[in-house]
């Protein structure tokens, strides 16, 4: 991935909690035409495979279809609709500031927006991966906590020196989840709503493994940057979620797991609880979307 928008240091204009100004007026007609094709292309392509929050969410953040939303005029929507708020932040930031952003309901947002020449690839999360794939799946109270809940915990393992296990439950849950919704698969992760050629492959594709979320076998699994993932966790519902991340011991299974070798994705894992339901049929995909894998 590109350090280009990777902070170890708040860059200059930043506030100690990394957030910055958002100035929106600096955006320019260019950026905003590469949004709404952006926008329109993925609202279209994903109606069949989101979850149902998702699409609602996205019904009420509509308006985002114009152009680059400018987030003072989002929060107003999101704040009583979610009691949430987006804050700018200048890309890739640190565990501790992107932990409390969480924890106290605070969605942190790359200000920059991928360039049209790379319109379907970004190789880092931009502000259409954050606010197009993770914002509007704040309308569901359960996953809206686990986010908290999430944000808590990062706290935590960062005084255990466990980030790197907990990051991987983002990795597999918030970016690459999966949910069963009156039988059918589908998806809530950002990395997948904001890809459709990889939304695509985890829900349709008899490639991947499919394994009924685990917190402790997800902590030990390894993930893929460069590619489609080899392997997905299913939730049976954002309530489930939730509760498997509060009744964690997440000190207890940094303590299991600490000494023990990570798992790579290609690999089963005994005690797995495969999901063997229905997969999403194959459909003819848009002329745009077919491109190389995301990342």
């Amino acid at each position: 991935m590109p350090a280009s928008h990777i902070y170890d240091a708040p860059p200059e204009g930043a506030a100690a909690d990394w957030t910055i100004d958002q100035d929106w007026a600096s955006f320019t007609f260019k950026q905003h035409e590469t949004w709404r094709t952006l926008f329109h292309q993925q609202s279209a392509a994903l109606a069949r495979y989101a979850c149902r929050d998702f699409l609602k969410g996205l019904k009420l953040l509509g308006h985002i279809a114009r152009g680059i939303p400018d987030f003072a005029d989002l929060n107003r929507r999101l704040g009583p609709a979610t009691g949430w708020e987006v804050v700018a932040v200048p890309g890739w930031i640190p565990n501790r500031p992107f932990f409390e952003h969480l924890a106290n309901r605070r969605f942190p947002a790359a200000n920059f927006l991928r360039p049209p020449e790379r319109i379907g690839y970004s190789e880092e999360p931009d502000m259409f991966h954050d606010i197009f794939g993770h914002v509007p799946m704040l309308i569901n109270p359960a996953f809206s906590q686990f986010l908290v809940a999430y944000g808590e915990a990062g706290l935590r393992a960062e005084k255990l020196g466990a980030a790197d296990f907990l990051g991987r439950l983002w990795l597999y849950t918030t970016e690459f989840g999966l949910v069963v919704e009156e039988g059918e698969l589908r998806a809530f992760g950002g990395g997948l709503l904001s890809s459709y050629a990889e939304c695509v492959a985890a829900l349709t594709s008899p490639a991947p493994r499919r394994v009924w979320l685990d917190i402790e076998r997800v902590m030990r699994t390894q993930y893929h940057f460069d590619r489609f993932q080899h392997i997905y966790f299913v939730v049976e519902g954002f309530v489930h979620l939730l509760r498997a991340t509060e009744e964690a011991d997440f000190a207890g299974i940094y303590r299991n797991i600490s000494g023990e070798p990570a798992l790579q994705p290609e690999d089963g894992f005994r005690g797995d609880r495969v999901y063997d339901g229905p997969l999403q049929p194959v459909r003819r995909g848009p002329a745009f979307m077919k491109r190389k894998p995301r990342r």
